[in-house]
This record gives C-alpha cells, sequence and structure tokens, in this order.
C-alpha cells in the first residue's frame, strides 16, 4: 500500500473521525459545553449527491487531512470536503451543535455533553477503546505517587472529553469524589503550559500528547486507563446526513474501517508516516502507535448501555444540566442498516 494509503486509517490516536454532511439541524442551537445559545445553523443543500462536508478533526486525525484520499471517494459523489481544526473533541461538537462543522472526532464524553445542550446527533461507528493510550501525569519530583494523592489537588483536563471520565473513575477506584480535586479545564495544549509551569499539580490527557509528555517532560505516570477504558471514540454524524446520506457515510466508514485494519498490521509505517505529519518526537510517537488498539465496529446496544452510564455519572456529578437518554440518538433499524458496518 502507499505511504498516502497509510494516512486514511490513522484517523487518531484516541478518537475515530466521523463523517456528516453538509445538512445541519434548524433553529437555534446551544452550546455543547456551556449550555447558552449559539449561532444559527448555516442553510446547506441535503441532496444525496453533491455539496459539502465540512469536517472538524483534531491534531492527531490530521493525517485523513492530509492524504487527499477521502477527498477522491467523495468527489466521486459530487461532495467536496472543508477541514476545520479542534483543539478537542467538546468544542468540536460545539461548533457541530451550532450548524459550524457537520462531522467531528471525538471520545466518548463529548457527544453526551452535546446531547444535554441539544445537539441533534447520531452515534455511527466506534473504535476500540485505547486503554493505555491516556493517563494522569505528574512532575517528576511531585510528592504526587498515587490518584489518592490527588485529594486537594489542582487537575488539569479537557472538561467534558474522555480524560474528564478517566478523571472520575480513577477517583472512585481510589476512594474519592469529583469533589475532592480542585478541576481547572483546559485544552491540551493549554493544561500542559498550566502543568509545565507548576500551575496544576497533575494533568490526564490522551495520545498523542500523553506519550509526547512522558517523553518531552520530567513526568510520572501515576495511572492510566487500564482496567477502566471500556469505551473508544466514536463516528458522530448529524442525523440529517445518517438519514439523508447514509451511501455517503456507508462508504467513508467502510474505507476508514479497511485502512484501520491495515494499520493494526504495519505499525512501524504507521509511526514515520505521524511523526512527520504530526512533527513530534519519533520516540513519543512509536510509543503512541505501538500501545494503541486499531479498530472500527458498528455501534451496539450493549455499547449504547455503557455510553449511558457514563452519561448517568455527568448528570450525578452535575456536569451536564439534565439526564439523557441515549438511545434517542439511535435511528430505527431500516435506517441504521443503510449505513452500517456489516
Amino acid at each position: 500500500m502507499k505511504r498516502r494509503d497509510v494516512l486514511l486509517g490513522l484517523t487518531s490516536f484516541s478518537v475515530p473521525i466521523v463523517v456528516a454532511s453538509c445538512t445541519n439541524n434548524s433553529g437555534t442551537s446551544t452550546s455543547a459545553t456551556t449550555g447558552q445559545p449559539s449561532a444559527a445553523p448555516v442553510a446547506s443543500s441535503s441532496t444525496s449527491s453533491g455539496g459539502t462536508v465540512r469536517f472538524g478533526y483534531q491534531k492527531a486525525s490530521i493525517l485523513l487531512k492530509s492524504q487527499g484520499n477521502l477527498e477522491k471517494r467523495l468527489n466521486a459523489e459530487g461532495v467536496q470536503v472543508e477541514w476545520k481544526e479542534f483543539p478537542a473533541g467538546p468544542p468540536l461538537l460545539e461548533a457541530l451543535n451550532a450548524g459550524a462543522i457537520d462531522i467531528g472526532p471525538v471520545g466518548e464524553s463529548p457527544p453526551i455533553f452535546a446531547q444535554a445542550a441539544g445537539a441533534d446527533l447520531i452515534y455511527a461507528a466506534s473504535v476500540a477503546p485505547n486503554p493505555k493510550g491516556s493517563g494522569v501525569l505528574v512532575l517528576q519530583d511531585s510528592s504526587i505517587q498515587t490518584v489518592a494523592d490527588l485529594k486537594g489537588k489542582k487537575v488539569t483536563f479537557a472538561k467534558g472529553s474522555s480524560a474528564n471520565y478517566l478523571i472520575v473513575q480513577l477517583l472512585e477506584q481510589a476512594g474519592l469524589q469529583y469533589s475532592d480535586i480542585q478541576p481547572v479545564y483546559l485544552t491540551p495544549a493549554d493544561a500542559r503550559a498550566a502543568f509545565v509551569q507548576g500551575n496544576a499539580d497533575a494533568w490526564v490527557i490522551w495520545d498523542p500528547f500523553f506519550a509526547a509528555a512522558e517523553t518531552g517532560i520530567k513526568s510520572r505516570v501515576i495511572a492510566n486507563g487500564e482496567g477502566l477504558n471500556r469505551l473508544g471514540g466514536y463516528y458522530i454524524a448529524s442525523r440529517q446526513f445518517a438519514t439523508e446520506r447514509p451511501k455517503i457515510l456507508k462508504a467513508i466508514l467502510e474505507e476508514v474501517r479497511d485502512l484501520e485494519a491495515w494499520s493494526d498490521q504495519h505499525r512501524d509505517q504507521v509511526a514515520a508516516v505521524l511523526t512527520t505529519a504530526l512533527k513530534l518526537d519519533a520516540t513519543a510517537v512509536k510509543t503512541a502507535t505501538q500501545r494503541r488498539q486499531f479498530g472500527l465496529k458498528p455501534v451496539t446496544e450493549e455499547l449504547i448501555a455503557e455510553q449511558q452510564k457514563v452519561a448517568d455519572v455527568y448528570y450525578q456529578l452535575k456536569l451536564i444540566p439534565k439526564p439523557i437518554r441515549i438511545q434517542d440518538t439511535v435511528l430505527p433499524p431500516e435506517q441504521v442498516a443503510a449505513y452500517a458496518l456489516s
């Protein structure tokens, strides 16, 4: 397989990439993180072919953008692709909710916050969990040795991200409550700066930032997601896209599925391409690539049930304003069958 073909299968280290169409929800949307009114969606075509896909992505998924194969596949259907970068899943889905993008890669937590804010989304596909690919870091000379030592400490992470749920799980495992720490909600770049400058006692983060910090900062890992992280990321699509353009969605999911499988068998080549594309330390990228679990699968009832447990936890902690039903994001079986992976 050619070098550029490697890239399509590498949607990200910790989250999958979601593809939706140029269609949007109508009316006023709300912010996926603040619950405040956002800009009204921009009207666009809802035809089965043609139009533009506005693709939100995170830095770790830049490879799909850089290789050009996605455009080639969609151009054959008369569809153009626009790319917009976001620092993490929550602001990406906030933009989707506001109608600024149509698609985006996220972990398990962002769609919960987005749904609670009124976003009309569906879970299109899921990727394998990556328990070793996220964890809690402290500085090398910190007195903190275990998660239990985080009591009363400042812990930085992106609110509503997979790191948010990981720290919730780790605290519970250590016999602590969420209120026992002082959360410092920051995007990965800002969190890293706060951590390095000593403005946060610990940093909860995912790959490739996690691996880069392990090798590039004098830090220690006190815990990761092993034994806890049972959910990976998701391909999130707008409801309109899934119902009106299922053939395009299905084609994209099939492309990613096949190349994810190929990437699982060619990790050294994956790491080499990512090192160049992300401009990160080669050792860090190789570490993240070697410990990642590749794979794209259908969203099952079992996954929906697990996702509901996560949503319930966030409501109990008052991090989302109201209870939600994840089942509400599932389309009727006949509609799912039109785009579902076999």
